[in-house]
């Protein structure tokens, strides 16, 4: 099995940064396989919680892949010694998994810290919060639309924690519920596949009669995609007469979203609407040091605070300063202060804020070999079209312009830009060419190499 996560392992490392896969990938060693579970040893407490966080789906699906079948994936800190393996793997061990309670009834994981309790609430999240517990609790609301939210924020606000807190807690309060969390993308390809294999009817009873609770993200992806709009409207038709619950988000308002039907956009319309604002000062104190607790991380309070104070774009930005203070803290052996701390905060915001349209523009026309012209023009040739969009896509990402300013950038509506946005998102996640073209260009920004 030692062979089998080494090809694991090679797997994984063409799909991430160098620098990611020789920090948190690299280290972990192969500890145990039982035919339904395989372990795997971190060096540390704070390594194996960051694994455990961002990297064990991609884990758990590579090993999926190579065994041909699902497993159970656990993460342990410390090392082997002699025959430990085995004994890890007691069964004392395998009696307590069933009792994890993150996998839904059908679709993605949820993540296990992606719990109402773990959600910090503040001035810009608190009807947001309050209006998903409602609804996972089951608690009337007076305009009686008590089965349906939508949760609008741009990324990185917690959206995606509040829909899977809702899933959590039904879990655990209603057991007898199928919970479905699913991507728009993954439906609009189950579906697709379905048609494929002609097995629709199946598909349509596995969303209109199976399921109680569909927790659906990032919904601006079925732009232009009729035929999955209508099956999904009338899905949710079936499920908001029936009484069952649906929860969806989005970083785009419903009316922003291009070539979305009127019939869709009304049943998605018809919920509540809640929507998450940046985090002000004392909620990202308050984020940072529920983070720092659940790494175990010892953080000063004046670290804290101008961790607070210097990172106010999202919570992943917060997240990012605090792993970057306690990783460097520990590979180096010094202690976090306030000194590491403006080294690791010079490192994430001091390139962003230099970094405009104009200039992502004359990067990636550089790197494509086209002009400036080019990148603007009315060109449908695909040499053009690709370098526009990922242009597009990074002046989302590095920049604070709305989805109009970079559409008239590029001569282009502001639907135009959102709907190259999603191409780009989309090639990152199936073609690695793009990925790794995205991935340079990205590199160039982030060290100011433009």
């Amino acid at each position: 099995m030692e062979a089998v996560w080494e090809k694991v392992k090679s797997a994984i490392k063409e799909r991430v940064p160098g620098h990611t896969f020789n920090m948190w990938i690299a280290p972990l060693k192969f500890g145990g396989f039982d035919q339904k579970t395989f372990v795997l040893y971190s060096p540390n407490f704070f390594s194996r919680n960051r694994v455990k966080t961002h990297y064990a789906d991609l884990i758990r699906d590579q090993l999926c892949d190579a065994l041909g079948k699902r497993v159970f994936l656990v993460i342990e800190t410390g090392g082997r010694s002699g025959g430990t393996a085995s004994r890890e793997l007691a069964p004392r061990r395998q009696r307590s998994l069933p009792n994890m309670g993150i996998r839904p009834h059908s679709g993605r994981l949820l993540r296990r810290d992606f719990t109402f309790d773990q959600f910090v609430v503040g001035g810009n999240n608190d009807f947001a919060y309050t209006a998903s517990l409602a609804l996972a609790s089951r608690r009337k609301r007076k305009n009686g639309c008590e089965n349906a939210l939508f949760l609008l924020s741009k990324p990185g606000m917690g959206k995606s924690h509040l829909s899977q807190a809702i899933g959590h807690y039904i879990l655990s309060e209603f057991p007898n519920e199928s919970v479905y969390y699913v991507t728009a993308e993954d439906f609009s390809a189950e579906m697709v596949s379905a048609f494929r294999e002609d097995s629709v009817e199946r598909f349509k009873e596995k969303y209109r009669r199976n399921c109680d609770v569909l927790l659906l993200e990032d919904v601006h992806y079925l732009s232009g995609k009729d035929r999955t709009q209508v099956e999904l409207a009338m899905t949710l038709d079936f499920l908001l007469e029936s009484d069952k619950k649906i929860i969806f988000s989005s970083c785009y308002r419903l009316s922003d979203i291009p070539k979305l039907n009127d019939k869709l956009r009304s049943r998605l319309s018809y919920g509540l609407t809640s929507i998450i604002e940046p985090p002000d000062f004392k909620t990202r104190v308050r984020i940072l040091k529920k983070k720092a607790s659940a790494y175990g991380s010892q953080v000063p309070v004046d670290v804290i605070g101008y961790l607070a104070s210097e990172l106010t774009e999202d919570v992943r930005q917060l997240e990012s300063g605090l792993v970057g203070v306690s990783a460097k803290s520990s590979l180096m052996g010094i202690p976090i202060d306030r000194d590491l701390a403006e080294s690791v905060v010079r490192n994430i915001i001091r390139q962003r804020k230099r970094i405009t349209i104009d200039a992502i523009k004359k990067l990636v026309c550089a790197q494509y070999n086209i002009t400036l012209a080019d990148i603007v023009s009315r060109s449908r040739r695909q040499a053009v079209v690709r370098p526009r969009q990922i242009a597009m896509y990074l002046s989302r990402r590095y920049t604070d312009s709305p989805l109009q300013v970079i559409g008239k950038s590029f001569n282009r509506y502001h639907a135009t830009a959102m709907h190259a946005i999603a191409a780009v998102e989309k090639g990152i996640r199936q073609n690695g060419a793009v990925r790794k073209q995205v991935e340079y260009l990205q590199k160039k920004l982030e060290t100011g190499d433009f």
